[in-house]
């Protein structure tokens, strides 16, 4: 039976693609089986997507100390119509930003406990570029992957 990991993210500059990239790469690890990893970019994302993911990855930048206003669509847009329908599934998060990534990942996590889903990795911060952050970003993606496949 294949999962469906559903990635949903805001990634406008060249570096938060990085850490995408990064993340997707964790979940698409080889030795990751039965899972469907889906990145559908926030301002795209549907009811439809939501309602066939069995677990979630969201990333964002901080912006002024919050997610980003096309992540913030995103959940506006989906998060009546999904309410009851995805309590206790798995999720984790990804903040990138120099300022206020704390005040990002909170409202992220804020929603999520609002539907219920389950946090199976704390919300990664990520401020600084290179490869430790995409060895975070790519653990980050790999353990909530490898977590549906069991």
């Amino acid at each position: 039976m294949t999962r469906t990991l559903l990635v949903v993210h805001h990634t406008p500059s060249p570096l938060t693609h990085e850490l995408l990239e990064a993340v997707l790469d964790g979940a698409h690890d080889p030795e990751i089986t039965g899972v469907d990893v889906r990145s559908v970019p926030a301002l795209g994302a549907t009811v439809p997507d939501v309602l066939g993911a069995d677990g979630f990855l969201f990333g964002t930048p901080a912006n002024f100390g919050y997610m980003s206003g096309a992540l913030k669509h995103f959940f506006d847009t989906v998060y009546y119509p999904c309410l009851g329908a995805v309590a206790g599934k798995p999720y984790a998060a990804w903040v990138h930003g120099n300022d206020d990534t704390v005040g990002a990942g909170r409202a992220i996590e804020k929603i999520a406990s609002g539907w219920g889903l389950e946090k199976v990795f704390g919300t990664l911060h990520v401020a600084e570029s290179g490869k430790p952050a995409r060895e975070r970003c790519y653990e980050l993606g790999g353990t909530v992957a490898a977590g549906l496949s069991i």
